[in-house]
């Protein structure tokens, strides 16, 4: 089986607004249900999980079956970081697949994820037994030292990656990976790809999009009603 397993704990203190910025509602549809849609219409995926912000798990189902988000089986509480958010739902998900079911751990407020990004997702974990997904790095990138507003130093633009979600791996080695980095007093480990990197694991990239746009800020919001309104040019490939 695949299953998605959405991130959506968050309180988004960056947003500066009272609601959520992942139940924030945009042309009235609040953001985590286009990311739930996007899961939902692929035929790949076969079930999904949100872990969600204590407070707004009704909400969620409402929400759910309002948009007939059928796929939608298992909403669990959030943690305290993004790593623990994680972590409850990866322990949620062992009660009920096996370990060589493909998770997809993906961002609740980064909506606009295209069908076809899901499904690099899945071949390249198949594959490989990993999937990041990725885009190249365009812009020139200095290092920041002491003083955060100056650099003496390039790094080439050619050695990195900028990785978004989807992020798989076989539930049998998310939980193992989770286990071990309690035991090793890892708890904050920005995303799956560095949690699974600190632990001395490989990972694999897949192809992302600049249009895989996170919602962390309202600049970020008007990028998203942009993307909606938006229809590539028929001569553009």
């Amino acid at each position: 089986m695949n299953i998605a397993l959405l991130i959506a704990g968050g309180k988004g203190v960056r947003m500066n607004q009272d609601i959520p910025k992942q139940f924030l509602n945009i042309n009235d549809k609040p953001v985590i249900i286009y990311t739930l849609e996007a899961f939902q219409k692929h035929p790949e995926i076969d079930e999904i999980a949100v872990v969600c912000l204590e407070g707004w798990q009704e909400i969620l189902w409402a929400y759910a079956r309002q948009f007939n988000i059928s796929k939608l089986k298992w909403v669990v509480d959030g943690g305290s970081c993004g790593q623990e958010s994680i972590r409850n739902g990866v322990f949620e998900l062992e009660k009920h697949y096996e370990d060589n079911d493909i998770v997809l751990i993906h961002d609740g407020i980064r909506p606009n994820v295209s069908q076809e990004i899901i499904s690099g997702c899945i071949a390249q974990c198949r594959m490989n037994g990993s999937a990041i997904t990725v885009i190249p790095c365009a812009e020139a990138m200095l290092l920041r030292e002491e003083d955060p507003n100056s650099s003496k130093e390039v790094i080439s633009r050619d050695s990195l990656a900028r990785t978004q979600t989807p992020q798989a791996f076989p539930l049998g080695k998310l939980c193992w990976a989770h286990r071990e980095a309690l035991k090793r007093g890892i708890t904050n480990s920005v995303a799956t790809c560095t949690l699974m990197i600190e632990l001395g694991e490989e990972v694999h990239f897949c192809a992302g999009s600049e249009k895989n746009v996170k919602i962390t800020t309202v600049e970020d919001i008007d990028i998203f009603k942009a993307l909606l309104l938006a229809k590539r040019d028929a001569w553009l490939k």
